[in-house]
């Protein structure tokens, strides 16, 4: 058993702070975040965040069109989940939880550069630690940042904040006779190629036996149950799986 309190690394999508289908941040969605991330805070859980940047701008697209070359492309993503960390940790003081923006590349007028042992300080000061930047380079998601920081942090569990309530056999949306898992391994989710990750991020918390729980963020008090460990979602890790439940 790890001998800290319970540490997590929680990885939200930049679209879960936007208007749904639209760029930018929608006021609304940012206050119901850093409430929820709050109440979890509540608990006593050390917490890391991890935010993407989509809903500001979708690097990808723009390589995929060869606008601009993939490398500019990634960077120019990594500053759209600076901006939304910006953002997230003003919301979070609006709610009185300190917290601290840290970053994979150099921004020292916006955000602490990444430090482990600095990080890992301010997890025991009971401070939220808003990770942006990505892994500071190219070519990596965000998903295989939240993997990286949570083997990095020793982190208990990786929770990855969706907007669907786990990991089904099948989208939900175009397959009504897709299922939902309560519990899965690794091996499985990789051989199925159910998204749960992306394949560098799955990889990682498979060699070091760090569980993943997909879940929906958007229920009141969701992000509390996850953190305090609670079954909701779907668990991602190294055991023997359940069978699927029909949802």
């Amino acid at each position: 058993m790890p001998t800290h309190r319970r540490r997590v690394v929680l990885k939200i999508s930049g679209e879960s702070f936007g208007p749904p289908g639209e760029l930018g941040i929608a006021p609304e969605s940012l206050a119901v975040i850093a409430r929820e991330i709050a109440a979890a805070a509540a608990t006593g859980v050390e917490m890391a965040v991890v935010v993407g940047g989509g809903n500001i701008i979708r690097g990808a697209e723009m390589a995929r069109n060869g606008t601009i070359d993939q490398s500019t492309a990634d960077y120019m993503g990594m500053l759209g989940t600076v901006i939304n960390g910006m953002a997230l940790k003003e919301a979070l003081r609006t709610e009185g939880l300190d917290s601290r923006v840290m970053s994979a590349i150099a921004l020292t007028a916006v955000a602490e550069p990444f430090i482990r042992p600095r990080a890992l300080r301010h997890l025991e000061k009971g401070r939220v630690v808003i990770l942006v930047a990505g892994t500071g380079n190219p070519f990596f998601t965000t998903d295989t940042c939240a993997s990286l920081r949570a083997v990095e942090l020793g982190a208990d569990v990786l929770l990855k904040a969706t907007k669907v309530d786990g990991v089904y056999s099948a989208d939900p949306k175009t397959h009504p006779d897709a299922v939902r898992y309560e519990e899965l391994t690794f091996g499985e989710a990789i051989e199925r190629q159910l998204g749960v990750m992306d394949l560098t991020a799955m990889t990682m918390c498979m060699e070091h036996d760090l569980p993943i729980r997909v879940f929906d963020f958007r229920g009141d008090g969701n992000i509390r149950q996850a953190v305090s460990g609670d079954a909701i979602g779907t668990l991602v890790h190294s055991g023997v799986p359940a069978e699927p439940v029909r949802s």
